[in-house]
């Protein structure tokens, strides 16, 4: 089940990270209220997992999840640049986390 929290966390993440960006600097009403929603149930469930899954392991996968997923919202809604060593080391970071799952 922790590992279900973490993820969960990690999509909120990314859910913080994008209504930071929509805020402009948290001077728009709605994007700042999301920020803010999203990034306290992100926590919430990054604390819920850390109960069992270690606090190097949990932080890890939560950050790589919200990376991964930031960089693909990034690229898919506000053209960011997209090249190949990009995809390469976005590769790499999922292959990290399933490796830290794995030997977790």
């Amino acid at each position: 089940m922790s590992w279900i929290y973490l993820f969960t966390a990690g999509v909120f993440e990314i859910g913080f990270t994008t209504f930071l960006k929509l805020s402009d600097n948290f001077s728009k009403l709605w994007p700042t209220i999301g920020f803010l929603v999203f990034s306290m149930a992100s926590f919430l469930f990054l604390a819920k997992a850390m109960h069992t899954i270690p606090l190097g392991t949990a932080y890890a996968v939560w950050t790589g999840i919200g990376a991964f997923g930031t960089a693909v919202i990034g690229i898919y809604f506000f053209n960011d640049p997209l090249s190949l060593l990009r995809v390469f080391f976005l590769a790499l970071l999922v292959a990290s986390v399933v490796g830290l799952k794995l030997v977790s």
